[in-house]
């Protein structure tokens, strides 16, 4: 019988702990995994090793066999009120939407907001664009988890880069630093 781990979700030829992976990671993740509070949490997260040119969500579902349900994107939010500007990332299941001008304006108290430019997105999460991932994220962000995702079994979340992802029990994703399931985030 082998230690190796197995994924609970998909097709992939490289699983692995996450915390064995670290050097495969974006240094921010590779970090917050690390130091994580939650040590069962990054006790059970999984690194796959996959194609960086598959990594858009479509294609590498189909690519890998995972299903949207089980694929989670992590997007980050510009909210705006009164002249300043408060970063935000959400995270909800792949077969859904988040619902940035309702759901997310309205819970950051926003008179509005919008996806993030990339350039700031991989500038401020340390990041490639593709990859962004809700482990590693500036502490002080919100990081707002639709419930769906929240319930999920397991999750596949970006590794930071566009190389691997991370799989981790959905209710890993709320005890993150910073998260909160949010009723209503996608739909």
């Amino acid at each position: 019988m082998s230690d190796r781990p197995v994924s609970p979700l998909g097709t992939f030829d490289s699983v692995q702990r996450a915390l064995d992976a670290t050097e495969m990671l974006a240094a921010p993740t590779a970090d917050a995994l690390k130091n994580w509070t939650a040590s069962d949490s990054a006790e059970a997260a999984l690194f796959v090793d996959t194609d960086p040119e598959k990594a858009d969500t479509a294609v590498f579902c189909e690519t890998y066999g995972v299903p949207l349900e089980a694929s989670a994107n992590c997007v980050i939010v510009a909210a705006k009120r009164g002249g300043e500007t408060t970063l935000a990332a959400c995270v909800a299941l792949a077969h859904t939407r988040i619902d940035v001008n309702r759901a997310v304006r309205k819970h950051l108290g926003a008179r509005k907001a919008s996806f993030a430019p990339t350039e700031t997105a991989v500038e401020e999460t340390g990041m490639e664009y593709g990859g962004v991932t809700p482990l590693g994220l500036p502490p002080e962000w919100p990081l707002l988890i639709d419930e769906e995702a929240a319930r999920a079994p397991y999750v596949l979340v970006g590794s930071g880069r566009r190389r691997g992802k991370l799989i981790l029990p959905g209710g890993a994703l709320v005890r993150l630093p910073g998260a909160e399931a949010v009723p209503g985030l996608a739909g």
